[in-house]
């Protein structure tokens, strides 16, 4: 027999992320890079397909920044260290 009881149930949408610690890595604007060197660092390092880069690339230059990958620490830091490398300024968050 039905009674009509409902029961809500709440989903932890965040947990997965919170066990992993996922961070965000994000690059920053400059005056000195040009578009074409962002776009070719981004598909090299952090293996976007070329509209993402773009994409990243217009957000970074409009917006100042764009965080262009997710993921742990350890799976950011040397993607962190090649941009650098490349003269582009990148963050952790």
């Amino acid at each position: 027999m039905d009674y009509g009881i409902q029961e809500d149930v709440l989903v932890e949408t965040d947990v997965q992320e919170e066990l992993l610690d996922l961070r965000d890595l994000v690059v920053l604007n400059d005056d000195y890079n040009t578009f074409d060197h962002v776009i070719n660092t981004l598909i090299r390092v952090c293996k976007h397909s070329t509209e993402q880069a773009e994409q990243c690339t217009l957000i970074i230059h409009y917006k100042g920044k764009c965080a262009v990958k997710k993921g742990t620490l350890e799976e950011l830091k040397p993607m962190l260290d090649a941009i650098h490398d490349a003269g582009i300024g990148a963050e952790i968050q």
